[in-house]
């Protein structure tokens, strides 16, 4: 009996010792899975991120593309041109997308962190877009004008021409490369009216604008639809964001969209900005609604 026992006691003491092993072992396993199916740094496709504006545009490159390149993936994000800049300068994207220029401090950050320079390509050209709704008379405004509307400083559109009617301001969120554009080009470097409205997106904007019959937004000029684009006031001409005057630099708030990437663009990013900006690429531009770059 006693005999008995104890070849009882042994194999439970064994089995408790193989159990604790086994259970120590387990987890390590479990993260040597994970670890290894973890998406490794650059990953399988293309990263491609940042202006709003430029999504739709970059989205549509990245199917022409994988269509002529089955074995290529590309992801194309928003977020806005900060967004991307940062991404960029974070090593999560490889092409950031900008509708403004790189900031000198944005610039020498990716210099410091990654030892080469923010390498700049101009990919299309577009005009930024002062929009109304559809039933407001105005058809062109000076820049003074819009810098007042925009600062807060005339709030009734009967100030600029229009019918007597308090003026709903719709802006972009200050990651937005086309608010700092407006900031920058409009408003001289002041602060929007704190009455201005915020959306993400310039479709949100053109959204807004199409139902508020007194609103007013700026985006770029693809995204004009359902709305009515204001032409700029210069001297006494009415200029309006047309290619001609787009190409030309007539209209003044005319500008380059860029792709920014760590250094001189290589391997599979490269390939992708050559086709962007080959004739293909370029007439992919047209059909968005932007410009393309002049030969």
């Amino acid at each position: 009996m006693k005999n008995t026992c104890a070849s009882l006691l042994a194999l439970v003491l064994f089995a408790l010792v193989t159990g604790c092993k086994s259970g120590d072992k387990e987890p390590a396993e479990g993260a040597a899975k994970s670890e290894a199916s973890a998406p490794q740094a650059g990953g399988t496709s293309l990263t491609i991120k940042g202006s709003d504006t430029m999504v739709i545009l970059g989205q549509q490159w990245a199917e022409a593309f994988m269509k002529a390149h089955p074995d290529q993936r590309i992801q194309v994000t928003g977020g806005g041109s900060g967004t991307g800049i940062a991404a960029l300068l974070n090593g999560t994207t490889e092409i950031a997308m900008s509708s403004r220029l790189i900031k000198p401090a944005e610039a020498q950050q990716v210099q410091a962190r990654h030892k080469v320079e923010a390498k700049q390509t101009a990919v299309a050209r577009d005009g930024v877009t002062f929009y109304v709704n559809e039933v407001n008379p105005l058809r062109a405004l000076s820049l003074e004008q819009l810098q007042a509307i925009y600062l807060g400083d005339v709030k009734n559109w009967k100030e600029v021409g229009g019918p007597d009617a308090p003026i709903v301001v719709y802006s972009r969120e200050n990651s937005s490369g086309t608010y700092v554009f407006v900031k920058d080009e409009v408003l001289k470097g002041e602060d929007f009216t704190s009455e201005a409205l915020t959306l993400p997106g310039t479709a949100a904007v053109v959204n807004a604008v199409s139902k508020e019959k007194y609103g007013i937004g700026f985006g770029g000029a693809a995204y004009g639809k359902g709305i009515r684009e204001l032409a700029v006031k210069v001297g006494n001409d009415e200029v309006a964001p047309t290619e001609a005057n787009i190409q030309s630099g007539r209209y003044p708030l005319s500008r380059d969209l860029f792709f920014y990437t760590r250094g001189e663009p290589s391997g599979r990013a490269k390939t992708f900005i050559d086709f962007a900006l080959s004739p293909e690429g370029q007439a992919i531009v047209t059909k968005v609604g932007y410009f393309p770059l002049k030969k």
